[in-house]
């Protein structure tokens, strides 16, 4: 695969697939900019060269073509800013006007284009489409990791249309920071699942079984578990057709010499509200008017003891409903557990994706793990071992 720093881009206009799927607030202001400043190594080495960029990305799930919510153009001024430069805007991503703009943009400048989404052709993985989006540049990259698990035009499709297919800085530090976890991992090695449902994580789960020394199952697919062992879980959150999934999941990891470790004890409250009365339960003793939140203190310490002596973490998934405050206690908790590791034992340690990404960069922590990835989904499959249409683009 080539990379960005392997490739001369002078006199060349890069097409660049990014993915600037970012939080809007009401006033169409970005509320977080992470995605938007992973990109700008690759944007950077490409204008350094002597190249041009034009950029595409989706942004939201439009249903009916065009939307002031999902326009891009909310994106360029906080973009130029942070790039340094002023981006020019094209309104539509393919057309005569995209052409004559891509067409008329000199070394050192960059060009946004309009939501790919506004076309139905892009999810649906269109030719035409993907062709029109390839006659812009002379180049593709593509440095979307966060969608190189969708068989999308300017995801996939596209690349049989360059002879030049380069692999962006941010696609190529989540494939190498995920094969450093799934092929190099020093021992002990910890992995921490948490969020809602065991059916979201069981193939991961699954195939790290046959990699992980230690186990952390936290979040609201605990209390699936939990009911599983017998336990009382209240009014928790349940996946009730996957209790025979959750003890086959702990016999494997017996069976493979894999330690799992669960909550000790709860914190539960009698409605899902930040301000709800909270009190702690022993783990499989909520009360049926109850609903578990978050893990409790002794969990809390078990798990950060596990942490401490790991040389290598994975971490995917909060603890509990960290979105609320008073719930967020036992996510910050392991944050600060997986931080202290990756300084005091110098563990390689690897955020992935999705709420952890929120969540460790919400504690102030971002900068303090080895990598937080943006990818979400992708780097869940990507783990699970499933081969990402992005990605098998521009191996082809």
């Amino acid at each position: 695969m080539r990379t960005v720093d392997s490739f001369d881009f002078a006199g060349k206009k890069a097409l660049v697939r990014v993915d600037f799927n970012v939080p809007l607030n009401e006033r169409f202001e970005i509320t977080d900019d992470t995605r938007i400043k992973a990109t700008i190594p690759t944007i950077r080495k490409i204008l350094a060269d002597g190249g041009s960029v034009i950029l595409m990305s989706h942004l939201g799930r439009p249903k009916d073509g065009p939307t002031e919510k999902y326009s891009l153009k909310h994106i360029v001024t906080p973009l130029s800013l942070i790039l340094g430069v002023s981006v020019k805007f094209a309104d539509d991503c393919v057309g005569e006007q995209a052409k004559e703009q891509a067409a008329s943009l000199q070394p050192g400048e960059v060009l946004l284009l309009e939501n790919l989404r506004f076309y139905k052709e892009e999810e649906k993985g269109d030719v035409q489409f993907a062709q029109k989006l390839a006659e812009l540049g002379d180049v593709w990259v593509n440095d979307a990791f966060g969608t190189a698990h969708r068989a999308h035009a300017s995801t996939a499709v596209i690349g049989q249309f360059f002879t030049d297919k380069i692999c962006g800085k941010v696609m190529q530090a989540e494939i190498d920071n995920a094969r450093h976890i799934l092929e190099n991992a020093e021992k002990p090695f910890t992995a921490i699942m948490g969020g809602a449902k065991i059916s979201d994580k069981i193939l991961i789960i699954e195939r790290l079984l046959d990699k992980v020394d230690n186990l952390i199952i936290g979040g609201g697919m605990t209390y699936t578990f939990t009911k599983a062992l017998g336990g009382n879980i209240g009014k928790s959150l349940l996946e009730a057709d996957k209790l025979d999934l959750a003890l086959s999941i702990l016999e494997k990891a017996k069976e493979k010499g894999v330690k799992v470790y669960m909550p000790l004890d709860n914190v539960a409250a009698d409605s899902f509200s930040n301000e709800a009365p909270r009190a702690t339960y022993a783990t499989g003793e909520i009360p049926d008017d109850k609903e578990g939140l978050d893990i409790g203190p002794k969990t809390i310490e078990l798990f950060s003891s596990v942490v401490a002596s790991s040389k290598t973490i994975l971490w995917n998934g909060p603890m509990g409903v960290f979105e609320f405050p008073n719930f967020a206690i036992g996510t910050n908790a392991i944050a600060e557990a997986v931080v202290k590791a990756t300084d005091d034992n110098n563990a390689f340690s690897l955020i992935g994706g999705g709420d952890s990404a929120a969540a460790i960069n919400n504690a102030g922590y971002g900068d303090r793990v080895s990598y937080v990835s943006t990818g979400g989904g992708a780097l869940l499959e990507y783990m699970e071992g499933k081969t990402l249409p992005g990605v098998a683009a521009l191996e082809n």
